[in-house]
């Protein structure tokens, strides 16, 4: 079925455009946070694979893009997933507050959050754009790209965790001791 038309560009194009909007305010809020716990005195690492991210993200929304200009169509049930997905977006963001970045920042004493969704995994951000870069192609029924950006995040991410928890090990504060009144499960 062609693609709603919305003067130039198309439904699908809109949808993509939405996303890469949000993504744009996104680092801009985290640009605000690093700012922010910079000043507080955050160590920061695996700053050289940052610009990688930024690459990868953005090279995958202009496929997205250019792709839907061609074909166009909308699949209501993998929307509907990414839309919820934006739901777990919001309670991570909710979750760390100021301390949400799209760079790896500790302030030394800290500790990892463990509330929230990070109840349910250690690194709920990252699980969320996994997700979000394997379903948001399948909204539009490009599986290729679904495959071919969620290898390469794959990849990306998996050296940003081990960076991110090295940091994290260096700087963190010790885990609390027990509570007394607790019994141990």
């Amino acid at each position: 079925m062609p693609a709603l038309m919305l003067g130039p560009l198309n439904l699908a194009q809109w949808v993509v455009l939405a996303v890469a909007v949000q993504r744009l305010v996104e680092l801009r809020y985290s640009k605000a946070n690093c700012r922010r716990l910079a000043a507080a005195g955050a160590l920061e690492a695996g700053q050289k694979h940052h610009p990688l991210f930024v690459l990868l993200h953005g090279s995958w929304l202009a496929a997205i893009f250019v792709q839907v200009s061609l074909e166009g169509s909308l699949s209501p049930t993998f929307l509907a997933i990414y839309l919820l997905l934006q739901v777990f977006r919001v309670w991570i963001f909710a979750t760390l507050g100021r301390r949400w970045t799209t760079r790896v920042l500790v302030l030394p004493g800290e500790r990892p959050r463990t509330g929230g969704p990070f109840r349910l995994c250690r690194h709920p951000n990252y699980l969320l754009v996994a997700l979000e870069i394997a379903v948001l192609p399948m909204v539009f029924g490009l599986w290729e790209t679904a495959v071919i950006y969620s290898f390469l995040s794959a990849l990306l991410t998996r050296q940003r965790i081990q960076v991110e928890d090295a940091l994290w090990r260096a700087v963190a504060a010790p885990p609390e001791p027990p509570s007394p009144h607790k019994t141990p499960r």
